[in-house]
């Protein structure tokens, strides 16, 4: 139960990153996230399915370090 609240509280969070961003998804900060995360060469990352794994998990840490703040 605690994994679907986190995983619930990280999708918010990131929805929150992206509203931030105005959804502009290819501005200097996402490419910066891309490719501290997944290196610059598009052709070494990892599968799609992957790659959402490892932001899903980003998100659920960002939700964590959030509740810890209160």
């Amino acid at each position: 139960m605690r994994y679907v609240i986190e995983t619930i509280g990280g999708v918010w969070a990131l929805f929150m990153l992206a509203f931030k961003s105005r959804f502009r998804m290819n501005n200097s900060y996402w490419q910066w996230r891309r490719e501290t995360a997944f290196g610059s060469d598009p052709t070494r990352w990892p599968p799609r399915l992957e790659r959402w794994k490892a932001m899903l998990a980003y998100g659920r840490w960002v939700h964590r370090m959030k509740r810890m703040m209160k």
